[in-house]
């Protein structure tokens, strides 16, 4: 097994969440001087002229970012009107963060049965979302919010001008049916 492709794996999963020196050891079963020279051949990696990410250390975490000096090409992927649009799934989890606010990553995943953390950081990018804090769960996970940009782009003034969600939607007898064989009580 390749503990540097691991590792590279790992920080790519996580995502903006990280990875803590204990978390490296802990997953990967090793101790802390081996998972340090792994980080580092990692870095030294990313640090090559033809490689467009980098490790870096924010917030007591090692996190997989991109380089500083591609910046104005990332700009212009936010800013290009083809990429500007948002999709089907972008949507859904803007509007789970819009009427949830606050809330974690993994509230998002268990609202959307899918793991939200690409659809996140493209919201994140676009700065239609942002993170607000963190939560008082186990491993404090980050909580987020919409920011103005997201009240800018739907044309509300307040958070509060979003229109209720349905409240009494009927299910049809075949969910209805579905739902009962699925949560009877035992």
């Amino acid at each position: 097994m390749n503990k540097l492709a691991i590792l590279e794996g790992l920080l790519f999963v996580v995502g903006d969440e990280g990875l803590t020196l204990d978390n490296i050891c802990e997953i990967m079963v090793i101790n802390k001087k081996e998972a340090q020279e792994l980080l580092k051949q990692l870095k030294e990696e990313y640090n090559k002229e033809n490689r467009g990410i980098r490790i870096s250390f924010i917030g007591e975490s090692f996190k997989l970012t991109t380089k500083q000096e591609h910046k104005e090409y990332y700009q212009k992927l936010i800013s290009n009107k083809d990429s500007n649009t948002l999709s089907q799934s972008a949507l859904e989890t803007l509007a789970i963060i819009a009427y949830n606010q606050p809330i974690t990553r993994m509230e998002i995943d268990e609202l959307r049965g899918i793991s939200s953390i690409n659809m996140i950081r493209k919201l994140m990018a676009k700065d239609l979302i942002k993170i607000s804090g963190k939560s008082s769960l186990p491993g404090k996970p980050n909580l987020y919010r919409t920011t103005s940009e997201f009240l800018d782009y739907f044309g509300l003034a307040t958070i509060n001008d979003l229109p209720d969600l349905p409240k009494n939607t009927q299910l049809s007898e075949d969910s209805q049916e579905l739902f009962a064989s699925i949560y009877k009580e035992k």
